[in-house]
C-alpha cells in the first residue's frame, strides 16, 4: 500500500477494526485529497470538515472501547460523501439550483439515517445538475462535473460529481441517486461500479412524489463488493413506503452473496435504443461483445434477444419526467433563475393534466409488465451502457433549444431509463476501454428484486477481468 486511498472500502474499514489507521486519519487524508482535486474535477458542491472529523472522532471512539466480540458494520469508519440532491439536516443542499444555493434542511433522507448507523462518516455534498434532470452536471452552482480520465469530457450525470470523487481518489465510495441512468451513466464515463437496485429495495422516505417509482439511491463504488456492503447498509423498507423488494432469507447479505459463485445463467443480450433510437459507436459495441465471450468463458448460456418495442412509450417517459420536474417547489419569481432546460421540462409538466399523467403511469405500468413476461426465461440481461464514449463537457447541453438538448441525451443513454420503468435491478461494469484509455461500461439487468443474484454475476466477472487496478493520472 503506498497510500490509503489505494485501498477499497471495505479494506479501509478492516483497518479500523484492527486499529492500524483510525477513522479520523481516513476522513483527514480523503479531506485534504478533496481540497486540492475537487474543483478539477468538480466533485463537491459542499465540503463538510468539521462535521467528518467529528463522526469520525465519535467513530474512534467506539473502536476505543469496542470488545472482541463486538461486531462491527461491515463500512465502519469509511467516507461516504452524499449527493446534493439527497438531504442531510443541517447541511446546505443545493439541488445543483442557483434558486436553492442557500437552502439548508431541517430533516434528513431515511438513507442518511441508515449510514451514519453503519458508522460512515460524510465528507460533503457532491456535484449534481439541477433537479437532477440531464445526464451531464453542469450546474450554475459548482464546475462541472468531469471524468478524471480526461478533464475535457463530462462525468455523466446526474451523479456526476458521486462518480468524479470516486474515481479521482477523493471518497472510496458515495451515494448516488438514479432516476434515469444517473448512477449508472457517470459509472460507465468515471470507470467505476455503478448499481441501481431494484426498486423498493432501498427507502426514498420521507420525501416524494415519484408515482412511477423511477428513482432509487443507490451506491458509485469501485468494486462490486463495496457495493455491496452499501446496499446491506441502507436496504429495507420504511414503514408508508409504495414499494418493498423482498428481502433476502434471514441471515444472507448481499455482500456474502458476491463471495461465491453463480450457477450457470440463461442471459439474454441487446444492443439497441428502447424508447428511442439510436446508433452505437464500435468501441462501445466491441466492449459489449467481450463481455458477451466473458459470460460465456465464465459457463453462461448468452443468447440474442429482441430489443423491447417500447418507442411509442417515449411520449409517456417524457409526460412523467417532465410532470416530476414540474413538481419540485420553487419560490416565487425564482423561475426565471432555472437553467433553460429545467425551464422547459417544467412549463411542459405544467401542461400535462391529470388524466394525462395517470394514463402515461398506465402505459408505462403495461410496459413493465409485458417485459417481465417476455424476459421471465432470463436471468440477467446484457446491454451497452451508454451509446457512445464519454462526451466532452458543453456536448450535450444546448441552452438556446431544451427540446434538442433532451433528445441528444437520449441519444447518449439509450437505454438506462428503461430499467427504472420497469424497476429491475440494474449495474454498470467498467469492462470496456476505448481510445485513449477511456472506460465503457457495460450494463446487466436482473430478474425483479433480484439484486443478490446480480451482485453474484457482476462479483464473478470482476474476478475474472478485474479493474480496480486502473487509475486515472489524479489518483
Amino acid at each position: 500500500m503506498s497510500e490509503l486511498h489505494d485501498l477499497t472500502a471495505l479494506e479501509q474499514a478492516g483497518a479500523i477494526r484492527r486499529r492500524e489507521v483510525s477513522a479520523t486519519e481516513l476522513t483527514e487524508h480523503y479531506l485534504r485529497r478533496a481540497e486540492v482535486h475537487s474543483d478539477t474535477v468538480g466533485a463537491f458542491t459542499t465540503r463538510t470538515p468539521d462535521l467528518a472529523l467529528a463522526q469520525a472522532k465519535e467513530a474512534d471512539e467506539r473502536i476505543a472501547t469496542a470488545g472482541p466480540d463486538d461486531v462491527l458494520p461491515p463500512l465502519f469508519g469509511v467516507c461516504v460523501p452524499v449527493k446534493d440532491l439527497t438531504a442531510v439536516a443541517g447541511v446546505r443542499m443545493t439541488l445543483g439550483s442557483a434558486v436553492f444555493a442557500d437552502f439548508v434542511p431541517q430533516v434528513s433522507a431515511a438513507v442518511i439515517e441508515k449510514l451514519r448507523a453503519a458508522g460512515t462518516v460524510m465528507t460533503g455534498k457532491t456535484n449534481t445538475p439541477e433537479f437532477g434532470l440531464p445526464c451531464y452536471t453542469e450546474p450554475d452552482v459548482a464546475p462541472p462535473a468531469r471524468t478524471p480520465w480526461d478533464l475535457t469530457r463530462t462525468a455523466g450525470g446526474s451523479s456526476g460529481g458521486a462518480a468524479a470523487a470516486v474515481a479521482a481518489g477523493l471518497a472510496p465510495i458515495a451515494l448516488g441517486s438514479d432516476g434515469g441512468g444517473s448512477i449508472r451513466i457517470p459509472a460507465s464515463v468515471c470507470g467505476l461500479v455503478g448499481y441501481k437496485p431494484s426498486r423498493g429495495r432501498i427507502s426514498n422516505a420521507p420525501f416524494g412524489p415519484d408515482p412511477v417509482g423511477l428513482v432509487t439511491h443507490g451506491p458509485l463504488a469501485r468494486t462490486v463488493a463495496d457495493a455491496a456492503a452499501f446496499v446491506d447498509a441502507v436496504a429495507g423498507p420504511v414503514a408508508g413506503d409504495p414499494w418493498w423488494a423482498a428481502p433476502l432469507p434471514p441471515g444472507e447479505t448481499f455482500l456474502a452473496r458476491t463471495e461465491s459463485d453463480p450457477p450457470r445463467l440463461r442471459i439474454g443480450r441487446f444492443a439497441a435504443g428502447v424508447l428511442v433510437a439510436a446508433e452505437f459507436h464500435p468501441d462501445v459495441l466491441a466492449a459489449w461483445e467481450q463481455a458477451s465471450t466473458l459470460l460465456t468463458e465464465l459457463g453462461h448460456e448468452v443468447v440474442d434477444v429482441e430489443p423491447p418495442a417500447a418507442a411509442e412509450h417515449h411520449p409517456h417517459f417524457l409526460d412523467v419526467w417532465s410532470s416530476l420536474a414540474a413538481s419540485g417547489p420553487v419560490p416565487p419569481g425564482a423561475e426565471e433563475r432555472l437553467r433553460p432546460l429545467t425551464r422547459w421540462l417544467r412549463e411542459r409538466g405544467r401542461s400535462v393534466d391529470a388524466p394525462r399523467l395517470l394514463g402515461a403511469i398506465g402505459e408505462l405500468q403495461g410496459l413493465a409488465r409485458t417485459t417481465a413476461r417476455a424476459w421471465a426465461g432470463f436471468d440477467a440481461i446484457l446491454t451497452p451502457t451508454l451509446a457512445t464514449p464519454p462526451v466532452r463537457i458543453g456536448e450535450l447541453r444546448n441552452d438556446e433549444d431544451p427540446a434538442a438538448d433532451f433528445a441528444a441525451q437520449f441519444a447518449f443513454t439509450p437505454i438506462t431509463s428503461f430499467f427504472n420503468l420497469t424497476g429491475h435491478p440494474a449495474v454498470s461494469l467498467p469492462l470496456g476501454t476505448g481510445e485513449g484509455g477511456l472506460p465503457l461500461g457495460v450494463m446487466l439487468a436482473g430478474r425483479p428484486a433480484g439484486d443478490g443474484d446480480l451482485l453474484a454475476l457482476a462479483a464473478q466477472i470482476e474476478r475474472a477481468a478485474p479493474w480496480a487496478h486502473r487509475r486515472p493520472e489524479i489518483w
